[in-house]
């Protein structure tokens, strides 16, 4: 009898027990669930304080000292032309010299291939210029084609367009994206009758450059426009709040 009553007072508690667990599992289970997400961003316009230009020129000549000969003329007009421009000698860099040795297909009259004949080795070099004087330097990039006029054939490429503070604006816009996060969770909680409680969790997006009223479109893995002179830099951060 004593120990059937026993039996009893334990599984009675056991229930009781088991019945508390659950329901403090479940209020807490539902607790973690009340919470809000809120996206917060950040935008900035700056300009580029960095400019990097580059161009290439070649010769062609049936001997490949002749070539050299040729094509270390060019450079020297290039250097000549650019110290002009008021560009300090280390500011140009050459790169080392590329050559090929060219070859001119004949056909039979059925279209197969006759014999390649060598016409010649074509030299090509390229020099670049690194600079912070940005209007400088795009204004001699748009002028390069002076050089044809010297007898020299440029290619000028594109100015690409960088800057250098860019770690120090990336962290400013954090801020800014995070306090812009923050305010709108306010303003959710504050209308549906709430408040918020701790940050449980934060995410940065994807940091992305483009340029100044450009249709360009933002990209999964970031993008970095060097195209542009003027450019925006987007960055979006991602709150996530317990809710009282």
């Amino acid at each position: 009898m004593l120990k059937n009553s026993l039996n009893v007072i334990i599984i009675a508690v056991a229930v009781i027990i088991s019945s508390y667990l659950f329901s403090n599992a479940f209020q807490n289970r539902n607790k973690s669930n009340d919470t809000i997400s809120v996206t917060g961003s950040g935008k900035k316009d700056f300009v580029s304080d960095l400019i990097v230009w580059s161009g290439s020129f070649s010769k062609k000549s049936m001997t490949l000292k002749d070539a050299y000969a040729a094509l270390d003329s060019d450079r020297e007009k290039i250097k000549s032309y650019l110290s002009g421009k008021g560009i300090a000698p280390n500011e140009m860099v050459f790169s080392a010299v590329n050559f090929n040795k060219d070859f001119e297909t004949t056909y039979n009259e059925n279209g197969t291939t006759r014999q390649q004949i060598f016409s010649g080795f074509t030299l090509t070099q390229s020099v670049s210029i690194q600079s912070k004087e940005v209007n400088k330097i795009e204004e001699l990039s748009r002028q390069s084609s002076e050089l044809i006029n010297s007898g020299v054939e440029f290619y000028s490429t594109p100015p690409e367009y960088y800057y250098t503070k860019l770690a120090e604006l990336k962290i400013k816009m954090i801020a800014e994206a995070t306090k812009d996060a923050s305010i709108r969770a306010k303003s959710i909680a504050e209308n549906a009758d709430a408040s918020l409680g701790n940050l449980k969790k934060s995410d940065m997006g994807v940091f992305q450059i483009t340029g100044q009223n450009s249709s360009e479109d933002f990209s999964y893995g970031g993008s970095f426009n060097t195209q542009s002179k003027n450019k925006t830099a987007n960055i979006t951060v991602r709150l996530v709040y317990q809710v009282n």
